[in-house]
């Protein structure tokens, strides 16, 4: 699994609103500009961060989005799974519908299994708030 710049920028903003936000909202302007990442670009990932329920926006004088949880009450394996699609290793994986001819008699396929068990045990148990 390759993590794309949506997923890694997603969790250095989710992280950034653990340690700036409390109960404020941030502008969209500064996140971009202590994040380093376009506030084009930005705007497509919070877009997605809002419609998967993991912040919440707000427009107008003292707007811009926050947190709509805890920090310890996100993992990181939520926020890569909603920025990336899966956090599988292998097509076959990834997607129950995709048709392998091998798929039965597929001699990699339990290592594949393991591998991406121990990859989802690792995300899903990782904290927002353990990057504190």
């Amino acid at each position: 699994m390759i993590v794309s710049t949506k997923g890694r920028y997603a969790l250095r903003v989710m992280l950034h609103f653990a340690l700036h936000g409390g109960e404020d909202y941030i502008p969209l302007k500064e996140i971009a500009e202590r994040q380093e990442i376009s506030k084009k670009y930005l705007e497509i990932i919070v877009k997605k961060m809002v419609e998967g329920g993991l912040i919440e926006g707000s427009s107008g004088k003292g707007g811009g989005y926050k947190l709509l949880r805890k920090p310890n009450k996100y993992t990181v394996g939520e926020i890569l799974t909603l920025m990336e699609g899966t956090v599988s290793s292998v097509a076959c994986l990834a997607d129950k519908k995709y048709n392998c001819p091998r798929r039965k008699k597929c001699e990699t396929l339990p290592m594949w299994k393991e591998f991406d068990s121990i990859v989802h045990n690792y995300l899903y148990g990782k904290k927002l708030s353990d990057l504190i």
